[in-house]
């Protein structure tokens, strides 16, 4: 690619800067993850529930140096699909990287509107919650169909919102200890009985969800003004701020409640914060926590939706799907049709299982994205970007099959039942295709 290819206008307007972008990865990051998973990480690990979301920062810090140099050297719609194409030439796997992330995307968005629809929501109003949660998903895809920069900047507004819920946690447990409430030792405590490295190992599995979705910025590189530049700082950067914010969160946690209460909770937050006896009204953090969980989901669609168009591009899903507003000039029929997909995958599983799926798919892309760098290591390009040590990819695919031995056979059956439904559809395609060229 030359330079001015890199910097030529796309069909898709550059209108996410450095600052947008960093929030864009933040928000994502910090979603649902930490306001409704803190709980079941405790349970695997006991009190010091922050050990195992720093390794699960450091896993993810792996990967994320194989996309800082790939997005940067080649900015194109499509993320790790884009990348599977560049560097084994077989439409097979880049097809189905693509459709691992597709089915991460919309699964992850399916799991996120059932977080919505849960004991947060109840706190408001009582409703079914799979009719709320197809209403949820119905108005995200709305929202995503109006731009890019609405959506981006609907990303930013809640991304404040549910930083600042986590940093009044935070400011809370800090003044009930000071206070002599809580108890600190607790931090370091494991569940007895249990191996701490095993629980540790196991906890990181669940934990590494509330990391992912920097992998989604990928998709929206075609978007993003400087690229070459700015995102590297901002992917970086909103990890590492994620982590510091994880790191507290842990500690909080542990120190204001028993791990024997935050165990299993389907709010532990909210629990840390009546803890504390400040006085917060419940349904004010539980606002905040639905914000957080909004604002997951809507990333997850913009993901899925962006990603789609891009393989639509590539010749790798049928090309209506890269069809546009005229005036909004975003992919629209990529947004209808994931949007629906998530509304299916509501119906087939709680929060829990969908999230583990999620790490099994993004895992399976992960480990093409990691061989992907190395292989095109040797390809080069005229303009300047982000360049890695190549042992850093040898490290990440390591981790993504520690990760992938930790997963149960129903996580498996599920996921395999998706990248089925992914392969009877690319073998559809072939065959239409097929009949196409042939002569009249």
């Amino acid at each position: 690619m030359t330079t001015s290819e890199l910097h030529s206008d796309t069909r898709l307007k550059r209108t996410v800067t450095g600052r947008l972008l960093f929030f864009f990865i933040l928000g994502d990051i910090l979603g649902a993850g930490v306001y409704a998973l803190v709980g079941v990480i405790s349970k695997e690990v006991g009190g010091a529930l922050w050990v195992p979301l720093m390794a699960a920062l450091g896993l993810a810090l792996l990967t994320a140096g194989s996309y800082a140099e790939l997005v940067t050297k080649y900015p194109r719609a499509g993320g790790a699909a884009v990348f599977a194409e560049r560097a084994f030439r077989r439409p097979i796997i880049s097809y189905l990287v693509g459709f691992c992330m597709l089915a991460a995307g919309v699964t992850s968005a399916a799991g996120l509107a059932l977080a919505f629809t849960g004991d947060y929501l109840a706190a408001f109003v009582d409703v079914p919650a799979t009719p709320a949660a197809l209403v949820f998903l119905a108005l995200l895809g709305l929202l995503n169909a109006r731009g890019i920069r609405e959506s981006v900047r609907s990303n930013l507004v809640m991304t404040v919102i549910e930083v600042s819920g986590l940093l009044l946690v935070i400011g809370l447990v800090a003044f009930y200890v000071l206070n002599g409430g809580g108890d600190v030792s607790r931090v370091s405590e494991f569940t007895p009985g249990v191996n701490p490295a095993a629980a540790v190992l196991g906890a990181s599995l669940i934990a590494y969800y509330s990391f992912v979705g920097f992998e989604v910025s990928a998709n929206v590189a075609e978007e993003v003004r400087g690229i070459s530049r700015v995102y590297p700082r901002a992917l970086f950067g909103a990890l590492l701020t994620a982590g510091v914010v994880y790191l507290l969160i842990g500690l909080a946690a542990s120190a204001a409640l028993p791990s024997k209460d935050l165990a299993g909770s389907s709010s532990p937050l909210l629990d840390v914060v009546a803890a504390t006896g400040a006085g917060i009204p419940p349904w004010l953090f539980g606002l905040v926590a639905l914000v957080a969980v909004t604002n997951g989901a809507l990333l997850a669609l913009v993901m899925a939706s962006r990603l789609t168009y891009g393989m639509a591009g590539q010749g790798l899903l049928p090309s209506a799907l890269g069809r546009i507003l005229p005036n909004r000039r975003t992919p629209w029929v990529a947004i209808v049709v994931t949007t629906g997909a998530a509304m299916a995958l509501t119906l087939t599983g709680d929060l829990a299982s969908l999230a583990e799926t999620v790490v099994l798919l993004l895992l399976f892309v992960f480990l093409s994205t990691n061989i992907a760098v190395l292989v095109l290591k040797r390809d080069r390009v005229e303009h300047a970007h982000f360049s890695i040590p190549a042992v850093i990819p040898y490290l990440a695919i390591g981790s993504c099959l520690l990760l992938l031995s930790q997963q149960d056979g129903a996580i498996w059956l599920r996921a395999a039942i998706l990248l089925a439904v992914g392969l009877v559809l690319y073998a559809a395609g072939r065959f239409v295709r097929s009949r196409r060229s042939l002569p009249a």
